[in-house]
């Protein structure tokens, strides 16, 4: 099940996943409370996690919205809670009027976000500390 849920709660799983066990104080985004987080549960246990603001991308104009601090648990890695997470924030995004979602993709996460007809827009980029990623995107409407 998805469904919205607070900045705190994506905490933990940013910094497990995302952070490299970081304090959970530092793995707070500046942007947590322009938007809005996403959840996946299975039995009540938080497994997925994705926060999404208002960003344009300057190449695609106008109306768009960002995916940051996309996390799912090791233990459930590839049985569709990411996905079922993406399609749900793009059907709310897309009653809400947003023309697209992007995001900066870790190069090892390309081909989940492919699947889900994500389109690369940039070349690959580091992020210190983190590593080589793309931006990525989707039309919504």
């Amino acid at each position: 099940m998805v469904k919205q849920i607070l900045a705190g709660e994506t905490l933990p799983l940013r910094s497990a996943v995302l952070r490299n066990n970081l304090p959970l104080e530092e793995c707070v985004f500046e942007t947590d409370s322009q938007g809005f987080h996403l959840g996946a549960f299975v039995d009540d246990k938080l497994v997925s996690i994705a926060t999404f603001f208002p960003e344009d991308y300057s190449e695609l104009g106008h109306g768009g919205y960002r995916l940051r601090g996309m996390a799912t648990h090791p233990n459930y890695h590839g049985k569709g809670y990411g996905t079922q997470l993406i399609q749900f924030a793009i059907n709310h995004l897309r009653n809400e009027g947003i023309s697209y979602l992007w995001c900066n993709a870790r190069s090892t996460a390309l081909g989940f976000y492919k699947k889900l007809n994500f389109m690369v827009v940039s070349d690959e980029f580091i992020v210190p500390g983190i590593g080589p990623h793309f931006n990525m995107s989707i039309q919504i409407q």
